[in-house]
């Protein structure tokens, strides 16, 4: 089974998950104080001004180089062991079936080479694309990057459609998601920093 062929409804169905109101790891994760440098600031309400320039007439490989690669650059997910990672196939064999497929992006132990998973990322420009919906295409790598690390702790996620950003979690059978964040508000600087409390959280994955 292809990340591709990914909707919420056969993922819960033959993965057995479920959607909660309520996860606490997603709630330590988005709700962790950050404090931005002037420099960071400066630099997102730039993207957020280039943003709301050009988000009509960018398609996907626009948005993801103006805008998505500059805010995890600006993050710096460069570590020891390890590093962030685009377009790299990942696969997993769950029970009896095997779940395989390249995400957009991803936080991943290993230097070098994406060995384990634990935030995967999904980027689309609309609400409706032929190759599926980016929360289940998400999910499904979330999924993946789960059995990788043997259910030992909650797997991160996001997903993009245009403006909107979609902050999520795996841990066991449940998932959550949190509510979307307007890129093209002030909204960018929440955005931001639940990415630099992401980093902490891989810091203390791979420790």
């Amino acid at each position: 089974m292809t990340l591709g062929e990914c909707t919420i409804p056969n993922l819960e169905k033959i993965f057995d998950l479920k959607l909660v109101d309520e996860n606490e790891s997603l709630s330590a994760w988005i709700n962790q104080s950050q404090i931005l440098s002037s420099f960071q600031q400066e630099a997102l309400l730039f993207y957020r001004k280039e943003l709301r320039a050009n988000f009509f007439n960018w398609n996907e490989q626009e948005l993801s180089m103006h805008f998505i690669g500059p805010m995890l650059s600006l993050v710096d997910f460069t570590g020891e062991n390890f590093n962030a990672y685009a377009n790299r196939s990942i696969k997993a064999t769950i029970g009896d079936i095997e779940l395989n497929g390249v995400p957009d992006g991803m936080i991943a132990k290993g230097r070098r080479e994406p060995e384990i998973p634990y935030f995967c990322f999904q980027e689309y420009k609309k609400e409706i694309d032929p190759n599926g919906h980016p929360a289940a295409q998400a999910l499904g790598a979330m999924l993946i990057g789960q059995a990788l690390n043997e259910n030992k702790n909650p797997v991160y996620g996001c997903y993009v459609i245009g403006k909107y950003w979609t902050f999520m979690i795996l841990e066991g059978k449940n998932y959550a998601l949190s509510q979307g964040y307007d890129a093209t508000s002030d909204e960018v600087l929440t955005i931001f920093q639940i990415l630099l409390s992401l980093k902490n959280v891989v810091k203390e994955l791979v420790a």
